[in-house]
């Protein structure tokens, strides 16, 4: 693909197509969102009047007038829907989760392959403030030795929400909408758990589905810990980190989330800036405050829109959307027989995973 301007279709109009992936394509130059997939036509104008609205999503995604298909909608429609984009000849990003199983992943990563499309998954928090603290500060080696890490993404929202998020389903509870994040997150630190052992938990009055998780995952002496949940009122320090030479402690989740719901455009004066200092306990009981790198998760479109362009790799490429799944599916699957899972990744997958 050239360098002319990549069409889009966003697929899905709902909070985060509207919150996420339309401010971040149309803050991306050399993207154009094109068409938007919803029934809320009137919506969608009220804040991109350029775009083309069409209400039948299966019409959006196969719809000649766009070059690159992104589906933010319910999660069991994610396969079905990407399935038919990429047989339509799309490029496609699909937002997290990628399919609601291991088998639907696994096809959807042929099927790229076969009509040499580009497949790619909306991990969005790659480019977070407090992640990217984390990853720089693992990766400086000033920490030694990481022996334990603990991500949390912990709010208080005591009342069930009426969204399809909260209600019973395929795809649907805290794990299936935060544990894409967190568990990304840590694949990208340190690569695929030896075993993952999980207890997932319905905890308000009225939830219908799992509404706290926590997930262990096993690398030797290694341990992370990945937790959620609804009830934590004042909330959680978004990572702990321990290692040979000292922790880190980052208090204070990135606020590009905030800032779009706020209404600022990404890339405006002081977006992904975060003022919370990471909090540094070295070897000999000082503690200093660091600063904090900002985030900016337009980097996820720009790398999209370079891999097109044949200008570099995919972002999200489908071997790392299948070795997520097979990590999420094996966290379900040992919280309903109270045992350490190991991932359902064959050699080949494996392999894929760790090149990708």
């Amino acid at each position: 693909m050239n360098d002319a301007s990549i069409r889009v279709a966003l697929v899905g109009y709902g909070f985060a197509g509207k919150t996420f992936h339309a401010p971040l394509i149309a803050a991306t130059p050399g993207l154009t969102l094109s068409l938007v997939g919803s029934r809320d036509a009137a919506k969608v104008q009220a804040d991109h009047p350029q775009a083309i609205v069409i209400d039948d999503p299966i019409a959006a995604v196969t719809d000649a007038r766009a070059d690159l298909v992104v589906i933010a909608t319910p999660n069991h429609s994610h396969a079905p829907l990407a399935r038919a984009a990429l047989a339509a000849g799309k490029h496609v990003v699909v937002d997290k989760p990628f399919t609601l199983d291991l088998a639907e992943a696994r096809e959807l990563a042929a099927l790229a392959s076969q009509h040499g499309r580009l497949l790619s998954v909306f991990q969005n928090r790659r480019w977070d403030s407090d992640y990217l603290a984390v990853k720089q500060a693992i990766d400086d080696g000033r920490l030694g030795e990481v022996v334990h890490l603990e991500s949390h993404i912990d709010r208080f929202r005591p009342q069930v929400r009426e969204r399809w998020r909260e209600q019973a389903g395929p795809g649907t509870g805290v794990w299936w909408d935060l544990g894409p994040h967190l568990a990304d997150q840590a694949l990208q630190l340190f690569g695929l758990p030896e075993r993952v052992i999980a207890s997932l938990a319905v905890q308000r009055d009225g939830a219908a589905v799992a509404d706290w998780a926590h997930v262990v995952f096993e690398y030797g002496r290694r341990r992370v810990v990945l937790h959620a949940s609804m009830l934590v009122a004042g909330g959680s320090p978004r990572f702990i980190v321990h290692g040979s030479r000292g922790s880190l402690i980052k208090p204070r989740a990135d606020q590009q989330e905030a800032q779009l719901l706020a209404g600022i455009v990404p890339g405006a004066d002081g977006w992904g800036e975060d003022d919370d200092a990471q909090l540094w306990h070295d070897e000999h009981g000082a503690v200093s405050r660091v600063p904090t790198p900002p985030g900016d998760q337009r980097r996820y479109y720009m790398a999209v829109r370079d891999a097109l362009r044949g200008q570099g790799p995919n972002p999200v490429a489908p071997a790392q959307a299948v070795a997520l799944m097979a990590v999420l599916e094996a966290a379900v699957e040992s919280a309903a027989q109270g045992r350490a899972v190991m991932p359902a990744l064959s050699a080949q997958e494996r392999e894929a995973f760790a090149q990708s």
